[in-house]
């Protein structure tokens, strides 16, 4: 064999080796480079389904918390009014306790007097032992506690101290109880039940608000299903979290099935709203173009490096398309909820939800006083409960209309809210703010000139923002006492009220 031929068969020896060797390695290190790509993809996914329950679960209980202070605040109204009624018999009381849930849609709405009888607009019991406020002795601020009726839902009871007299006897507290039931189909959002789930639950991990937690949990306590899938130190680590209201996320596999939840605590009740995302649609997609990535590199070794790479970014892309498309999703759901929890369905402006919300964002500025221009003026209708009496409450809700139309009109500049059954208010800032007098001026002669018409007739007051003011509720103090004034001075005029 010549040393050619011996040359040409060791190049083609070197050649296939190396030909072969060079496949291995394409092959070894296109599995591996998919595996690595899987593995970056799932924890990509994984901070994307947690930024996304995390916001859910944060927006959610900070819808709780709306709701419970925006009862207080409507309570303590309650109270400044019964306390300005002279009241002498039940009837009366009664009376004026279903005034006072028409009026500011307290659902519930209950008094107690000094030997704790509680009253409500039809019952009367005594309350000493069935609600747990009471029990405690003395009640000092906003009290918030869970409460358990045999053969009923969990309620969430709301109490404040009330000090006023009432049929000879002093009244000490007033409270309301929400049901749980009511809370739920408040944070009811529109969600894919095989992807996303929620629930309340207590400190002890027992589920508050009956919803079922994906099919691994269902509704049981929580600590007993997710103990024994989770290393011991996480799952203490989520039991203290509930025992101390702290909010965090845990990952844990029941059977053939993954699951990561993450729970905010819902402040000053005790509770923890909990969010749950099954193995996420997220993770599927991306598993099956995975799988396909691995299946082409079978077929075309001599693309595998340049596919891997072009398709890692592929997957990457395509993780945050489709985390975005969900998240755009969700924040349109919550817009049009928001519009929906926030409009008052009879006028067409915001309601005492918005207002809340706006009191929310307004306080902690007006605190640091880093706002300069605000007022609000507070408007009440004349003569609704005459309407409703003599012509109905169609007329009634024809009346209601007529006036926002009217307060819309004027206040062009602000922002109007209907925050109770004849009560309106408007925010002022900006433009709004410095055409304000000309806008009040003018809005009450067309209110007295109202009289003579027999057209609407609305009173109104109103209050800009003091140095010393602290928060929103500042201003509409003043502007109430304004707007009762200016009511008792119409009713000289001949407009009709209440009475």
């Amino acid at each position: 064999m010549t040393k050619k031929n011996i040359s040409n068969r060791t190049f083609v020896i070197t050649a296939a080796i190396g030909s072969a060797l060079i496949t291995v390695i394409l092959i070894l290190n296109t599995l591996w480079a998919s595996r690595q790509t899987i593995k970056a993809t799932d924890e990509a996914v994984s901070a994307v389904s947690s930024f996304y329950l995390n916001a859910m679960a944060n927006r959610r209980a900070r819808t709780i918390t709306n709701l419970i202070n925006n009862n207080f605040d409507q309570m303590e109204k309650a109270v400044d009014v019964i306390r300005d009624e002279e009241i002498e018999t039940q009837e009366e009381l009664r009376s004026s306790i279903g005034m006072i849930k028409s009026l500011l849609s307290l659902s519930r709405f209950a008094l107690v007097d000094e030997d704790n009888v509680v009253y409500t607009q039809y019952t009367t019991y005594t309350g000493g032992s069935r609600h747990e406020f009471l029990a405690e002795g003395e009640l000092n601020g906003r009290t918030i506690s869970t409460v358990y009726l045999y053969g009923s839902s969990k309620q969430l009871c709301l109490a404040i101290p009330a000090d006023f007299k009432a049929m000879g006897k002093s009244i000490k507290a007033c409270f309301v109880q929400i049901d749980i039931r009511d809370i739920v189909n408040l944070l009811a959002f529109d969600d894919d039940q095989e992807s996303t789930n929620f629930g309340l639950y207590s400190k002890n991990g027992g589920n508050l608000s009956g919803t079922e937690l994906g099919p691994a949990v269902s509704d049981k306590n929580i600590f007993d299903i997710t103990k024994g899938s989770v290393p011991e130190k996480d799952w203490l680590r989520f039991v203290d979290d509930f025992a101390r209201e702290r909010a965090g996320s845990l990952n844990f596999t029941v059977g053939d099935t993954k699951e990561t939840l993450c729970y905010e605590p819902v402040q000053n009740t005790g509770w923890e709203l909990v969010v749950l995302i099954r193995d996420s649609v997220i993770r599927d997609q991306i598993h099956s173009i995975s799988e396909q990535n691995l299946s082409i590199t079978k077929y075309q070794l001599t693309f595998t490096l340049i596919v891997t790479a072009v398709f890692a970014s592929i997957l990457l892309l395509e993780a945050r398309i489709i985390a975005r498309k969900k998240l755009e999703a969700e924040q349109e759901n919550s817009r049009n909820l928001r519009s929906m929890a926030t409009t008052d369905s009879l006028t067409g402006v915001g309601n005492k939800h918005a207002f809340s919300e706006a009191e929310l964002e307004l306080n902690p500025k007006i605190m640091a006083h880093e706002i300069d221009k605000l007022a609000i003026v507070v408007c009440d209708i004349n003569g609704l409960k005459h309407v409703n009496d003599t012509l109905g409450h169609a007329a009634g809700d024809q009346l209601i209309r007529d006036a926002s139309d009217l307060i819309s009109r004027f206040f062009v500049h602000g922002s109007v809210y209907r925050i109770g059954g004849d009560e309106f208010t408007v925010l002022l800032q900006g433009e709004g703010y410095d055409t304000m007098q000309t806008v009040i001026d003018r809005f009450n002669r067309t209110a007295e000139e109202n009289i003579r018409k027999d057209a609407v007739v609305v009173s109104i007051g109103y209050a800009v923002l003091d140095p010393s003011d602290e928060q929103l509720h500042d201003l509409l103090k003043r502007a109430d006492q304004m707007m009762y004034e200016r009511k008792r001075a119409l009713k000289q005029m001949g407009a009709k009220t209440r009475d």
